[in-house]
């Protein structure tokens, strides 16, 4: 059995939060999309990224999305983003006999920036700034050494571009460009970048 591989970083900064991914969907051998988003936006407020399963990530977004829609009109607020992760825990856990094979990187601002990692059973763990996939190790290879608290949005950005674009270089399951999104108390912002 073949597996996708990928490569997705967020990384939180002074007011905000950015998600970098690369557009490949690779199983094993077989190229099967240059042109993947694994990007989302969950709330006005909160996105996250993804590696694994494609499929799985958009199902649990649209499903999320949908109960924190119903979650901010019952609390009539902005959803925040540990309330988004921890959903997102909840319907992976309750799938672990049958998971949602995806890795997933969390994050928003509601208040103070933050960002959470989820495995495919579910478990939640805050952070500064993450990377999952099949070139994790080589995101956070650039990551460790040059994340720093407080950045500024445009270095954040660019260091995640290049954290992404590092794994890209060797990871044969990663590349074809880099979909970057950007969360602060205005909303989200999108952009690519080609290969």
């Amino acid at each position: 059995m073949y597996m996708p591989g990928a490569t997705a970083v967020g990384l939180g900064f002074a007011g905000g939060v950015a998600f970098a991914s690369e557009k490949r969907i690779a199983y094993g051998n077989l190229l099967v999309s240059k042109s993947t988003k694994k990007v989302f936006q969950i709330t006005p407020r909160v996105g996250a990224t993804c590696a694994g399963l494609v499929a799985d990530m958009q199902i649990l977004s649209l499903q999320i999305a949908a109960l924190a829609r119903i979650r901010a009109m019952e609390i009539q607020r902005d959803v925040p983003p540990n309330t988004v992760a921890k959903m997102m825990s909840n319907m992976m856990y309750e799938r672990r006999f049958f998971p949602l094979l995806t890795q997933v990187i969390v994050g928003g601002v509601v208040g103070e920036p933050s960002i959470y990692t989820l495995d495919p059973l579910g478990s939640v763990l805050p952070d500064r700034y993450a990377a999952v996939g099949t070139g994790a190790e080589m995101a956070l290879g650039v990551l460790d050494p040059q994340y720093r608290d407080g950045m500024a949005e445009d270095d954040a950005v660019a260091l995640a571009k290049k954290a992404v674009r590092a794994a890209s270089m060797r990871d044969t399951a990663s590349g074809d460009g880099i979909d970057v999104m950007v969360v602060d108390a205005n909303g989200v912002r999108e952009s690519a970048e080609p290969a």
